[in-house]
């Protein structure tokens, strides 16, 4: 059986997931809180963005992304408002571990992010195997 291009795109986007969700996990490990939940937010964006891509849908910046996972899922009641605000803080805290040099990021905000993004990433692949 061929799939679709948009299946094939959303299974590509939950391996790497899955894949930036483990790295997340070793960054911590290490000690590396602010590449921990710049790592969370790109487990929870590829998330994002393999739900939209299983109803065809991909957008060119993070802001729109974002924007449709908000309209898709989150207003038509698809999911619970803290997806949104989780996604939200997840792209604030990576703000932050990636570009500023004075506020710091600790171990529990990491905890924190990669227990959002893990929850996000459940969430996208339980609105995928429903359709």
């Amino acid at each position: 059986m061929n799939e679709t291009p948009h299946v094939e795109g959303s299974v590509a986007q939950l391996a790497a997931a899955t894949r930036k969700l483990e790295g997340a996990q070793s960054a911590r490990d290490g000690g590396f809180y602010e590449d921990a939940v710049s790592r969370a937010y790109y487990a929870a964006f590829h998330a994002v963005t393999a739900a939209l891509a299983a109803k065809g849908l991909s957008y060119s910046s993070h802001g729109q992304t974002i924007g449709a996972f908000n309209r898709e899922f989150v207003h038509s009641e698809k999911l619970p408002k803290e997806a949104f605000f989780k996604l939200q803080h997840l792209f604030e805290d990576r703000h932050i571990g990636d570009y500023s040099a004075t506020r710091k990021i600790d171990r529990a905000t990491a905890e924190r992010d990669i227990a959002d993004a893990e929850w996000i990433l459940e969430q996208c692949r339980a609105l995928i195997e429903k359709s």
